[in-house]
């Protein structure tokens, strides 16, 4: 059981500020999406068909962006809970994948001033949640110890020791060179 206001994934390290701009970023651009993708699909009167896929896309978006953040939102619908709190189960960068491709389809389909606030929106807040996910930043002497201890070795002997994956440097061949081509000796 977990108490009301608890975090879902205890000892994240995620700043308050940012779990908060998530969430408020989700929230309101949600709903700017909704009336934007209403707006986008008045381009049926000019018969851009794009333009309607792209709104209805762009509003069903913001309604699943609603529903993830701020399910009090929709507490009209029995379902939005469920699918609230199975979110809130899951690392970040569930959700913030799941943001950027759903903002996607709708620039895409109709790259006009409208889709592409709506959306961005949407997309900033997967760009919160990717950042949330990448997890705090070490401290500045962690930083330093761990340049230092990189900054000693002295040669391609020394990088599979320290933890490099790459065999770019250990596999680099000498540049055969024997003269210029217009030397007057060949």
């Amino acid at each position: 059981m977990q108490r009301p206001g608890q975090d879902a994934i205890p000892n994240d390290d995620v700043p308050w500020w940012m779990k908060y701009a998530g969430r408020g970023l989700g929230t309101v651009g949600g709903g700017i999406a909704i009336f934007l993708g209403v707006w986008v699909c008045t381009g049926i009167l000019f018969a851009e068909v794009n333009c309607l896929i792209a709104g209805i896309w762009q509003m069903l978006a913001g309604f699943i962006t609603i529903v993830i953040e701020a399910p009090c939102c929709c507490m009209f619908l029995d379902f939005v809970q469920n699918i609230s709190n199975f979110m809130e189960q899951r690392p970040y960068y569930y959700r913030g994948g799941l943001y950027i491709a759903i903002a996607l389809p709708a620039v895409v389909l109709c790259a006009n001033l409208s889709t592409i606030f709506g959306s961005g929106l949407i997309f900033g807040t997967g760009v919160i949640y990717g950042m949330m996910s990448l997890g705090k930043k070490a401290t500045a002497e962690e930083m330093r110890s761990k340049a230092a201890a990189a900054g000693t070795s002295s040669g391609p002997s020394d990088v599979p020791n320290s933890g490099m994956k790459s065999s770019l440097v250990d596999n680099a061949q000498p540049v055969g060179f024997t003269g210029s081509p217009f030397d007057s000796n060949v």
